[in-house]
């Protein structure tokens, strides 16, 4: 008899939750079948003033003020390391790659590049100019008026 009764239960659960799963929306909204391909919008164009940018928040990546299209980034071949390498900077005109990026994780330093740093496109990345995908109302506290530890 709890057999029984332990299988009518179960039953009952399983027809109920596909009748709830009926109701429920999709979380995509209302759309066209996701099955079928739609044009992607075209590429944005890059800033390619080579100007560097303001840094949004303290220890933030710097952003890549130059196209980097067509640069071979591998295991084998590094682009940029061309021009940021710390031996090449001074006939380049490049800033240097940060002296962390010669650091292991326990910070002992090395004499090339730390291989978790070699693929600088995992942390730093080209600007485009294209408008903000949401409204940003940051301040600075520069800007709101707070003064620096230690002044009067």
């Amino acid at each position: 008899m709890t057999q029984f009764r332990l299988t009518a239960i179960f039953a009952a659960c399983l027809v109920a939750s596909f009748v709830f799963a009926q109701g429920v929306p999709e979380l995509s909204g209302s759309s066209p079948d996701p099955m079928v391909s739609s044009p992607a919008e075209p590429l944005k164009q890059y800033v390619t003033d080579d100007v560097r940018q303001m840094r949004a928040y303290p220890e933030q990546p710097p952003v890549i003020p130059h196209s980097i299209e067509g640069y071979q980034l591998s295991v084998n071949a590094n682009r940029c390391m061309s021009c940021h390498r710390r031996e090449h900077t001074e006939g380049s005109g490049a800033p240097m790659i940060s002296i962390t990026h010669y650091m292991t994780r326990e910070t002992q330093m090395l004499a090339d590049v730390s291989p978790r740093r070699y693929f600088c496109t995992q942390c730093h990345v080209p600007q485009a100019d294209t408008a903000p995908l949401i409204g940003n109302s940051f301040t600075d506290m520069s800007e709101m008026g707070v003064n620096a530890a230690g002044s009067d």
